[in-house]
């Protein structure tokens, strides 16, 4: 008879079901590992018992000899649980990062590509990783967010992250592995002690234990503490973020009316609801300083993935935009077609083919008992920030304009006579 695994880690599991809904798929991420080859284990048990669907998800970084040989792995062990599984093969791109922090960004996208909206990823770090990531997280000087380290739950881009075993320590996990006689790969990078994580591991954390025997757990403790604290937080800010809104923007006068780590609170909570990357402690300094520098200030701070800008006495934060590559396009006016900014779900009712393409400066609309106007002029009429005008796209037939939109479905405005919908 085969050896039975933990009560405690499989209840673990069976708590962690409950967190998605019926109907909706479980995901485990698998790198070929220990930890997540004894997670899909029995997770695979566990959904098989429960009914409910289980797929699982392998990212290949292609950063090392043994990644094919850890694809290899995942392939063979989904295969003998009967667990369908998705391979994503990533490229690791640095943007002013570590090796580790380019990984994790690639691994994000996959995640983003390949799962479901309403799912839920099941991740297998455990108490070590959750005390090593808070150790991690001090050395940079990190603030309550980065103390917090890993949470056990996190909503991100419509998927629910989840981490069932953070409070296990890796001891247990290792022993139930071995007791079941589970195979795994070990990565040969993890003994590599100029990685930080590595140092911490091999180095630093043995010799707390030696001194402090609960080092880990205390750890993980400390960083639980740091997440209800961080919570607590962002709700208070959330609250009077709600305040500080106007329109799409954030009222800037008012922002300055608070102490300076009022402020960063507010920034950082704008970002986590805009579901962008908060900015490093030197970019938020930098933009705070510019927004203490006056109402006359031409602002606009950026860092990896997002990029902060005032207009009009209010700040945006935005995914990074790029001035748009010439475009155009012939239209039958049919929905469907397909535009930078997506499909268009508008349709035209023409006898002739028309152009689409994006605003060139100059164009004249006549307006339903307005007359001819400048769309430069309507689009400052309608507070349109500068950095959006330049993805306004135009519905030409020769020199003539139709409409003005936003794919995909949106009409800023359409010509007199024009039957656009």
């Amino acid at each position: 008879m085969a050896p039975q695994p933990p009560e405690s880690l499989v209840g673990l599991l069976n708590d962690a079901l409950v967190e998605t809904p019926p109907g909706r798929s479980i995901w485990v991420a698998v790198s070929g590992g220990l930890d997540s080859s004894l997670l899909l284990t029995l997770a695979a048990d566990a959904c098989r018992k429960a009914r409910r669907r289980l797929r699982a998800l392998h990212v290949n970084h292609a950063l090392q000899p043994a990644a094919d040989a850890f694809e290899a792995h995942c392939q063979a062990l989904c295969a003998r649980l009967g667990v369908p599984l998705t391979v994503a093969r990533v490229t690791v791109e640095r943007q002013g990062e570590g090796l580790e922090g380019a990984a994790r960004r690639a691994r994000l996208a996959a995640f983003r590509q390949h799962i479901p909206p309403g799912d839920t990823l099941w991740l297998a770090q455990h108490q070590d990783d959750q005390a090593e990531t808070l150790l991690l997280a001090a050395m940079r000087g990190s603030g309550v967010r980065g103390l917090a380290a890993m949470p056990y739950r996190r909503d991100w881009q419509g998927i629910t992250l989840l981490r069932p075993w953070l409070d296990i320590g890796r001891d247990q996990l290792a022993e139930t592995a071995r007791a079941m006689q589970l195979a795994w790969c070990d990565d040969p990078t993890n003994d590599d002690v100029a990685l930080d994580r590595n140092l911490l591991r091999h180095q630093v954390v043995p010799r707390l234990e030696a001194r402090w025997p609960a080092a880990r757990r205390a750890l993980s403790q400390s960083a639980r503490l740091a997440g209800e604290a961080d919570a607590l937080l962002a709700a208070y800010a959330g609250e009077e973020l709600q305040t500080l809104q106007e329109g799409d923007g954030l009222n800037v006068t008012a922002l300055r009316s608070r102490d300076r780590p009022r402020q960063r609170l507010l920034v950082r909570t704008l970002c986590q609801q805009a579901g962008l990357p908060t900015p490093p402690r030197e970019r938020l300094e930098t933009l705070l300083d510019q927004l203490m520098a006056g109402r006359d200030a031409q602002v606009r701070v950026t860092w990896p993935g997002a990029d902060a800008r005032v207009w009009r006495e209010r700040l945006f934060v935005m995914p990074p935009l790029e001035s748009p590559l010439p475009w155009q396009i012939t239209w039958n006016g049919q929905p469907g077609i397909d535009t930078p900014l997506g499909p268009l779900a508008l349709t035209l009712d023409t006898d002739q083919p028309v152009t689409l393409r994006w605003r060139q400066g100059g164009e004249v609309i006549r307006l339903p008992k307005r007359g001819r106007r400048a769309v430069k002029r309507l689009l400052q009429e309608a507070h349109l920030p500068p950095w959006q005008r330049e993805w306004i796209v135009m519905v030409m037939q020769e020199d003539e304009c139709l409409g003005v939109i936003q794919p995909p479905a949106t009409i800023l405005w359409r010509a007199d006579g024009v039957r656009l919908g």
